[in-house]
């Protein structure tokens, strides 16, 4: 039988897959108790089940389950902006469009903006599922560097003049960034937008966790800085404030491009989840999301503090964390004679000590960071924080122990 080679795309070579995802089913084939510090949902008790329910049984009907508009079922376009004016960021609903979870409104950013060896700037480390997407379509990733504010923006420009051209796109999480927990510094907002309108540049605003700050003030979108702005891409998302099930997210665009959202949209999926979409409209409709984040920003506050102090607690000066307002994540790197074990290593370990994390190196186009790795708070209460960053103590004790 002769051997068939199969005709793949081109961009199927760079079709390379999430390490964050795919933890998913890693973590369940373990027949032991594991600390899931690794994926990035929310906790089960913070999702707002009963109310889910009640809705469901009360409002979803045959009218339900068929086709609906691409750019999304009306009443949850009027009620998502009418809820957005009471926010930092308000828009208005020819700016909106509905879409099947943020990655989604990734994809279409990169569908509409980015060509075959076009130079996409990404925050390093990063989301690597946005990068990927990036990458998918054939981009060129340049990764840029990170501190305390977030993207080093002021590095951009050095960066640029080296790679010897502008960049199409610039890929940036601004507030309680994954993974690294950083905010973008209100000048930086500022700088960036300078350039990108020097370069000519979309910026793909990514922003899953900005209504979740439980600490300091907000401090001004894109947006709100640059309004009515065609060269931004903003991506936002409910599985981060209510549930990742749903698939429901939205995009915010100028008008002049909605219609071009909808038509690449179409060819995706015609439209989000009918029943998810009027589930979140009938939630948003009765009042529910501005209680339900004003209890989950308690709840994640009270375990961010927890995680920081048994990290305190258990590894000292061994490590330097992050300390965010808000968001999901906290960056951990290893200090002294720690910083010479792998992460990636330590994962197995750690995974067998019972306590799962996402290597630094998955947050890296380029695998950079095998000394530091990310630690999600939001999924555990304190007492199982403890547990884990002891197992994680443990393992790290024992990586040390083999070198």
């Amino acid at each position: 039988m002769s051997t068939t080679f199969l005709p793949y795309a081109e961009r199927a070579a760079r079709l390379t897959g999430s390490v964050i995802d795919s933890s998913t089913s890693l973590l369940a084939s373990q027949p032991h108790d594991i600390v899931r510090f690794a994926m990035g949902s929310p906790a089960d008790e913070a999702v707002p089940l009963d109310e889910f329910r009640e809705i469901s049984a009360a409002t979803l009907d045959h009218s339900s389950f068929t086709y609906g508009a691409t750019e999304g079922e009306p009443e949850l376009l009027t009620g998502l902006v009418d809820y957005l004016v009471t926010t930092s960021e308000p828009t208005s609903r020819d700016r909106v469009t509905i879409t099947s979870g943020g990655m989604q409104g990734l994809d279409l950013a990169c569908k509409i903006f980015v060509d075959p060896g076009d130079l996409v700037i990404v925050e390093s480390p990063t989301y690597t599922n946005g990068s990927a997407t990036a990458a998918s379509y054939r981009a060129d990733l340049l990764e840029a560097p990170m501190d305390e504010n977030g993207l080093i923006v002021e590095a951009l420009p050095d960066l640029v003049e080296r790679a010897g051209r502008t960049p199409k796109a610039i890929y940036v999480i601004p507030n309680f960034q994954n993974p690294s927990g950083t905010t973008l510094s209100a000048a930086r907002r500022e700088l960036l937008l300078d350039l990108a309108h020097r370069w000519n540049s979309v910026i793909i605003d990514d922003d899953p966790y900005g209504l979740l700050r439980f600490a300091g003030e907000d401090l001004p979108s894109f947006q709100s800085l640059s309004p009515s702005d065609p060269l931004l891409f903003s991506v936002r998302t409910f599985s981060k404030i209510l549930a990742p099930g749903l698939r429901v997210g939205w995009v915010d665009t100028d008008p002049s491009i909605r219609q071009l959202v909808v038509n690449a949209k179409q060819s995706m999926d015609t439209c989000a989840n009918v029943p998810a979409q009027q589930l979140v409209a009938e939630f948003i409709r009765r009042g529910g999301l501005s209680d339900h984040l004003t209890r989950i920003k308690a709840l994640y506050l009270e375990r961010k503090i927890a995680m920081v102090e048994s990290l305190k607690r258990n590894l000292g000066d061994r490590i330097t964390m992050t300390d965010p307002e808000g968001g999901f994540f906290l960056w951990v790197t290893l200090q002294g004679d720690d910083a010479a074990t792998s992460t990636t290593a330590l994962f197995e370990t750690a995974l067998a000590e019972g306590v799962a994390f996402i290597p630094g190196p998955a947050l890296s186009p380029s695998g950079k960071f095998d000394d530091a790795l990310r630690l999600c708070f939001a999924t555990s209460d304190p007492d199982r924080i403890e547990e884990g960053v002891q197992r994680l103590t443990r393992a790290l004790d024992a990586a040390r122990a083999h070198r």
